[in-house]
């Protein structure tokens, strides 16, 4: 049977994501990209050179964890090398999405490195968690994915510096879309509350009364299993 068949469900879904990517302005021309890792040496990843609005069936690829292609007709995203890296290096993940939503490139470009490292809606906090920005790297290339070794056992989410953002997680391809959207929403809401005063984080003491909310909802920490043992830890680090 071909893997398009055998996932037929996960590649609609697949489509369905890039399409909502597209519709939401969160990509333009053929930027963006997302892989599923749907098996241990199964990745679904999107085409090159591709506008997210135009991803279909007939030029989604799948690859191994060398980066082969095990079917599918188009070639797959340049930025195969950082999927790759992500999935070695995070077993845990099984999709992520690189996309540029407008918030979330704004902070990409300005020098205030820390800002999404601060704790503000206690959604955020719960779902999203600390976002950092991981220094710039050449796109496509070997170097952009080791710039995130450092950062990839404690985070889920990333800013690229000078580019967009990272999101990953250990549900399907729609899971880490819904992070998206609630990450961009809150960087709006940041950027928007920074330009008219002075900006009013969560406190430590409230910080670890929202592990009570993790607890409740049976959610996990951020970054890989253990490597986080309380919020207040996440979002004091700095690498």
């Amino acid at each position: 049977m071909k893997l398009i068949e055998k996932y037929s469900a996960e590649t609609d879904l697949f489509i369905k994501v890039c399409h909502r990517l597209a519709e939401r302005n969160f990509v333009t021309s053929a930027g963006g990209n997302a892989a599923w890792r749907l098996e241990d040496d199964v990745v679904l990843i999107t085409p090159t050179k591709t506008w997210k609005g135009d991803v279909c069936r007939d030029n989604v690829i799948f690859i191994d964890m060398k980066g082969d292609t095990v079917e599918g007709t188009a070639k797959p995203t340049g930025e195969k090398p950082m999927y790759l890296r992500f999935f070695h290096d995070r077993p845990d993940i099984k999709s992520v999405i690189h996309c540029h939503p407008p918030c979330a490139c704004a902070c990409a470009v300005i020098k205030e490195r820390e800002l999404l490292m601060l704790p503000f809606y206690p959604e955020t906090v719960t779902e999203v968690g600390p976002i950092p920005t991981v220094p710039y790297g050449e796109p496509l290339t070997k170097k952009l994915a080791d710039n995130f070794a450092p950062y990839l056992p404690y985070y889920n989410s990333f800013i690229m510096e000078k580019h967009g953002l990272v999101t990953m997680s250990r549900g399907d391809i729609y899971c880490t879309m819904q992070t998206i959207e609630l990450a961009e929403a809150s960087i709006d809401s940041v950027l928007k509350a920074k330009a008219a005063g002075t900006l009013n984080p969560i406190n430590d003491e409230e910080l670890r009364d929202l592990s009570n909310v993790m607890s409740t909802r049976d959610l996990p920490l951020y970054g890989a299993p253990g490597a986080n043992r309380t919020l207040v830890e996440c979002y004091k680090r700095r690498i």
